[in-house]
């Protein structure tokens, strides 16, 4: 979706601009979201807040979803899922299908971008949300996520406004699945000791940001359900296609904006490494020690798609732009296995196989997301063939052993 919809705007050239109210320069740092200073961080760099919020959850964990294992250490699964778009799909059938199998494990930290941040909220509270996953993700279409005016009325949207498509399809969608109840469960899991984060990206600082989505869930503020349907709505705003979301901060005793926009412009899958090291963070608490596993479901393939580009801007634009993000993609599964190495982590990925074709009638085509889901449901029950290794790497480098990168 990002792709089709990126290359069509790149089609044009915008030259105006809507008035707002954004945060100085000097005080981009001291954003905080009123009443709910805490819920959120700067990825890469040191964040006291999130890390005092991650001690407090070994606190709170139950040890009976996170046992001591044979070797003294407790074990905490990760999940990680990508951006994609319709690809989302093959994901919601794999969790699905995991469920299936008995073997999907609580995770302590689910995180999320772009559709995966659409995702993660479904998958972070694990079977009892299945269904709502497979019905989102099998009979979506594209008018249920945007709309696109006529010809005139999309020259005029990039000349004068700040994306092309009518995103209110998806905020009634993410409103519709993301109410009270959702709220409360996400807030009792979070007071169980397990993270739900999602990444959206600040345009202003250029940072990528990193929400606390069982924080804003827990919090008892009157205005936490509208600001996590944003989050959510922002992590999924592909620039220029859709409009970017704009959150009220206080900088410096003032008011202001900022402009947010999709999670995947800075990283197509995430993991807290990132921000904190919770191996470290407790054994300097007291708590012993951990070991971390990370599973990434990558929405998307990897392998490259060989084809004749036509002389036009639309289409140079599109195959640029999913070269372009094939390779972002290897470059976030090999920072997590970087990361994975210096926590001593599991590193388990897994993406749709080459082969399959994609392409459907419109850009949320419900047959082909039918296909996704039930080809990654089939992957999960057949025994998921991770990959331990980043993409191109083999040998003896970072082999497996009991589930740990050695």
């Amino acid at each position: 979706m990002r792709c089709t919809l990126l290359a069509v705007a790149l089609a044009f050239v915008g030259c105006g601009s809507l008035p707002r109210n954004g945060v100085p320069t000097e005080l981009m740092s001291n954003a905080v979201i009123p009443g709910m200073p805490d819920v959120r961080a700067a990825s890469g760099l040191r964040s006291p807040v999130m890390e005092s919020d991650m001690v407090q959850s070994f606190a709170q964990e139950s040890a009976s979803e996170f046992p001591v294992t044979t070797d003294g250490s407790v074990l905490h699964p990760h999940l990680a899922l990508s951006g994609g778009g319709a690809n989302g799909a093959f994901g919601a059938g794999f969790l699905n299908g995991w469920s299936s199998t008995g073997k999907r494990p609580t995770f302590k930290v689910v995180t999320g971008v772009s559709t995966g941040a659409l995702m993660a909220p479904f998958a972070f509270l694990g079977q009892s949300r299945d269904a709502a996953l497979r019905e989102f993700y099998t009979t979506t279409r594209s008018r249920d996520i945007f709309a696109l005016g006529a010809f005139l009325a999309t020259v005029r949207k990039l000349l004068f406004g700040e994306s092309i498509a009518d995103t209110s399809p998806l905020i009634a969608l993410i409103e519709r699945h993301v109410d009270d109840a959702l709220l409360r469960e996400i807030a009792l899991a979070h007071q169980g000791g397990r993270r739900l984060y999602i990444g959206s990206v600040d345009l202003d600082s250029q940072r990528f940001i990193i929400w606390n989505m069982g924080l804003i869930a827990s919090s008892g503020h009157p205005d936490a359900l509208p600001l996590f349907r944003r989050v959510m709505l922002a992590s999924a705003a592909i620039p220029i296609a859709f409009s970017p979301v704009l959150f009220e901060v206080e900088a410096g005793g003032q008011r202001h904006d900022e402009m947010h926009v999709d999670g995947g412009v800075a990283a197509q899958v995430f993991n807290i490494g990132g921000l904190l090291s919770a191996r470290e963070l407790r054994r300097q608490a007291g708590y012993g020690a951990l070991r971390e596993d990370i599973y990434v479901i990558h929405n998307g393939q990897l392998a490259a798609d060989a084809a004749t580009t036509r002389r036009s801007v639309p289409d140079i634009a599109r195959r640029t732009l999913q070269a372009a993000g094939k390779s972002a993609v290897v470059g976030d599964l090999f920072r997590i296995y970087a990361l994975a190495l210096r926590e001593h982590s599991g590193y388990h990925w897994i993406t749709i196989p080459e082969g399959i074709n994609l392409a459907g009638n419109e850009t949320f085509d419900p047959s082909v997301m039918q296909q996704l889901y039930d080809l990654g449901y089939a992957i999960a029950r057949s025994g998921p063939p991770w990959n331990v290794l980043p993409p191109g790497v083999s040998g003896e480098t970072g082999a497996m052993r009991d589930g740990a990168v050695q």
